[in-house]
């Protein structure tokens, strides 16, 4: 099944950031390849870290891309789809989170209309 969506490969994608805007994109390679290079951590911990994020920012070419790369250092099918799983868990846990203001505000309302209501009723 053709990808209409994104219709152009990472490597046509990079091409038409070098021919357009080169100093950005220069920097941006060289970055890139520090950012992946081993440090503290080695450059498969680093791509599966990326294949992980990658999946909670929602970013096709990174999923690919990463994923690619992740399995070039030696990263397992297992480990890939663990690593994916901690990251669809961090994105629920994130809107389970960032519902203590949805419930500070019902919270608010049902206040607001108890104070209305005693209100009327006196």
């Amino acid at each position: 099944m053709p990808d209409t969506l994104y219709p152009l490969s990472i490597g046509a994608l990079s091409e038409a950031h070098k021919r357009l805007a080169p100093g950005p994109h220069d920097a941006f390679q060289t970055f890139s390849r520090k950012v992946f290079t081993n440090g503290a951590l080695t450059s498969k911990t680093k791509q599966l870290i990326a294949v992980a994020v990658a999946h909670v920012t929602q970013c096709p070419y990174c999923i690919r891309g990463h994923t690619k790369a992740a399995l070039r250092e030696g990263v397992t099918r297992e480990e890939l789809l663990e690593a994916i799983w901690v990251a669809a868990e961090m994105r629920a846990g994130a809107a389970f989170a960032h519902s203590a203001l949805a419930v500070e505000e019902i919270e608010k309302a049902a206040t607001s209309c108890v104070s209305k209501k005693s209100i009327v009723t006196e």
